[in-house]
């Protein structure tokens, strides 16, 4: 008998469920431009699974580890049960996204553009695209949205999709 994975797993970040890191790691989500080809995505991927594993805190090793989910998002997730993420370290993570992201020619720094389900799958939209979907009624109070604001493992888990109704994003539209 074939096992079938909850939409609402498909649509969460791995890393929430990474047995490795404990609830209370520390997390950054950041939201690309556009959407990063497959190509774009592997090797952002990879050039992410580098600097994860080399990143310190005062000559300190983090536990860390970073994803590219869905095409369109980069999250750095840091145990700080283990070592803590400095002001130093977490400037050192953000030269190496703007790095990664000239490489690239996309901006990792993207806050008004916005991630919700639908019909099991996750759609994009800038701000005012966005809007004019709550005007037309295509996105509800009930529908799920992405929590960019997601600031633990926990909240990747329990949070990263929530309610518009209950939302962040019901007062930016």
């Amino acid at each position: 008998m074939t096992a079938t994975v909850p939409a609402a797993t498909l649509l969460t970040p791995s890393l929430a469920h990474d047995p490795a890191f404990a609830p209370e790691s520390r997390v950054w989500v950041y939201t690309a431009n556009r959407s990063m080809s497959h190509d774009e995505a592997a090797a952002a991927q990879h050039t992410l699974d580098a600097f994860a594993r080399q990143w310190t805190a005062h000559n300190q090793a983090l536990q860390a580890k970073a994803e590219v989910f869905q095409n369109q998002f980069i999250i750095l997730l840091v145990d700080e049960t283990k070592a803590g993420a400095s002001g130093c370290s977490i400037d050192k993570s953000v030269h190496f996204l703007e790095g990664l992201g000239q490489e690239l020619g996309i901006d990792f720094f993207e806050r008004m553009r916005f991630a919700w389900t639908e019909n099991d799958e996750m759609y994009f939209a800038d701000r005012d695209e966005f809007s004019g979907h709550v005007g037309s009624g295509r996105i509800s109070g009930e529908t799920l949205v992405v929590n960019t604001l997601a600031q633990s493992k926990k909240d990747l888990n329990e949070k990263w999709l929530v309610p518009f109704g209950e939302s962040w994003h019901r007062r930016l539209v």
